[in-house]
């Protein structure tokens, strides 16, 4: 929204998804898995942003600081938009927030159409990886968005088994916080996924987890990522992408 000014804390993977925060001027503080009363109080805000995953302690250490807060636990894109326009809204901003939003349902339009006649994939997205737990909601739309069918139920665990049984076009790997280090090579051998199409075809891809899990504009990102991976033939190879290494 062009608001960074008003920014005074965030947390490493805040920094993670927007690279501008990082530069030695704001407090980096625990997440909402391990939010610290203390660390909130020292960078004196008036509003506390917080968003999933939550753990309920960390959540009492946020009531905890006596700051005006405002918890967020989206599930769907239309979930996102919402809470983009309530902060925008409370940051007095209303009509940059829509601009946002307007501009995130064109990019993802644009994508749904340029796949309109093209086949579609079946494709399997990860979360986390023990226990594997399915990507969310908005992950299995912007998959339907991008030209492929998302297989099992987002948001939810599952087994290597059940994986496999789906034979899968493509695998994706996001895993929360793990940056773009999901062990694709590993996951592959140890879940013995050898025999599945996304495997005997290479279609095996680690995608940066900001890109993904992270609820905000930067998911156009993963977009293009999924996009990619899904449709190689109609998009180019954008950043935030790794496919798995083709053995000799």
């Amino acid at each position: 929204m062009g608001l960074l000014d008003r920014l005074v804390a965030c947390t490493k993977y805040c920094a993670d998804a927007c690279p501008e925060v990082a530069d030695g001027s704001r407090l980096i503080v625990s997440d909402s898995w391990t939010a610290q009363a203390e660390q909130i109080r020292t960078a004196h805000p008036d509003l506390v942003l917080a968003s999933v995953p939550y753990q309920f302690e960390a959540v009492a250490e946020i009531l905890k600081a006596g700051v005006r807060f405002l918890g967020l636990a989206p599930r769907t894109l239309a979930d996102i938009y919402t809470d983009i326009i309530s902060i925008a809204g409370i940051m007095g901003e209303t009509e940059r927030g829509a601009m946002i939003v307007a501009r995130m349902q064109a990019r993802i339009d644009d994508v749904r159409q340029r796949v309109a006649s093209a086949p579609r994939a079946k494709v399997f997205c990860e979360a986390w990886g023990k226990p594997i737990i399915s990507s969310q909601p908005w992950v299995a739309e912007l998959v339907q968005a991008a030209g492929g069918e998302f297989v099992g139920t987002p948001g939810k665990s599952t087994t290597a088994e059940e994986v496999a049984a789906a034979r899968p076009d493509v695998i994706l790997a996001a895993w929360c916080g793990a940056g773009d280090r999901a062990p694709l090579e590993k996951m592959v051998e140890q879940r013995q996924w050898h025999a599945m199409p996304a495997a005997k075809n290479h279609r095996v891809f680690c995608i940066n987890d900001e890109l993904l899990n992270t609820p905000a504009a930067c998911l156009l990102g993963g977009l293009d990522a999924i996009a990619w991976a899904v449709h190689p033939e109609l998009f180019e190879r954008p950043p935030g992408i790794r496919q798995i290494q083709v053995s000799a």
